[in-house]
């Protein structure tokens, strides 16, 4: 009996120890000092920012790329320096040059980001 009584109480002693970090509380320091965050708060405003950044994608992905990403994307396609970037009703057209000075234009799709060409 002893021994039954002993091996639960050292199996509830070792689950409870388990369970522990996960209910602790989160330190933040930010530029309101440091504050001490509830776990179901934190998940709760991590839960918010995931939701945020879903929505931001939606609506890059109906307006299409961003002249930054054409260069990137024009970059990717040999353009090392760019001079100039054109945009037009339904495409971007990057003008730059390679990386042995040639001049290079790259035309990309607006809303895709397909390479239309590179000449």
């Amino acid at each position: 009996m002893k021994n039954k009584l002993m091996i639960a109480g050292i199996l509830a002693l070792g689950l409870t120890s388990v369970t522990a970090p996960a209910m602790a509380q989160g330190i933040e320091i930010g530029p309101n000092g440091v504050r001490v965050i509830d776990p179901r708060d934190r998940d709760a405003r991590d839960r918010d920012v995931r939701d945020r950044d879903v929505r931001r994608d939606d609506v890059r992905r109906d307006q299409g790329i961003s002249q930054r990403e054409a260069i990137r994307i024009a970059r990717s396609e040999g353009v090392r320096d760019v001079d100039n970037v054109t945009e037009r009703r339904r495409s971007f057209r990057v003008d730059g040059a390679d990386r042995r000075g040639r001049d290079i234009t790259v035309d990309i799709d607006r809303i895709t980001g397909d390479v239309i060409s590179v000449r």
